[in-house]
């Protein structure tokens, strides 16, 4: 009996003087390609990148039906050339077919990095405003929504970063 008297004392004790802790730092999140998506700036780029998009698409569909109609074309000759006339024309189709493939390569990669310089340039813009607003707000963490697992509304900034944004950048 003795012994659990002094482990009772003894978890009394312990318990006596713990303190709790809690933290000072202000902790919000943002719904980041929510801003992207409503700002005014944002909007314009992603319409301006999907026109872009579609440009491309229809250049290389043009191409792509062109290449189609040359294969059918010597698919119908066939019969009615030599064998040597019948190859030069699949030769040189196989070489407008890997050209056409290198450019579309080369397109799609001028769009991405294009796409990635206009998307930094952006964020590059925002930060600063961001930021400012952080300063203001007394927010020391700012965390992207989708690394949050549950969060107080009231801790979702991003209506007022939109607002701010709006504010500051003119296009």
């Amino acid at each position: 009996m003795n012994i659990f008297k002094k482990f009772f004392l003894i978890i009394f004790i312990f318990f006596l003087f713990i303190n709790n802790s809690y933290s000072d730092q202000k902790i919000v999140f943002i719904d980041i390609d929510f801003v992207v998506e409503n700002t005014n700036a944002g909007k314009l780029l992603l319409k301006e990148l999907n026109d872009l998009n579609s440009q491309n698409i229809k250049k290389l569909k043009l191409r792509e039906e062109e290449l189609k109609l040359n294969e059918e074309a010597i698919k119908k000759k066939q019969n009615i050339i030599s064998e040597n006339e019948y190859k030069k024309e699949i030769n040189l189709l196989k070489d407008k077919i890997k050209t056409f493939r290198n450019e579309k390569n080369i397109m799609v990669s001028n769009f991405n990095k294009d796409k990635n310089q206009k998307i930094k340039n952006l964020f590059d813009q925002m930060n600063p405003i961001i930021q400012n607003y952080m300063d203001q707000n007394s927010i020391d963490i700012l965390l992207d929504r989708k690394n949050v697992y549950i969060g107080n509304v009231g801790s979702d900034i991003t209506k007022n970063v939109i607002d701010e944004i709006n504010k500051n950048i003119k296009k």
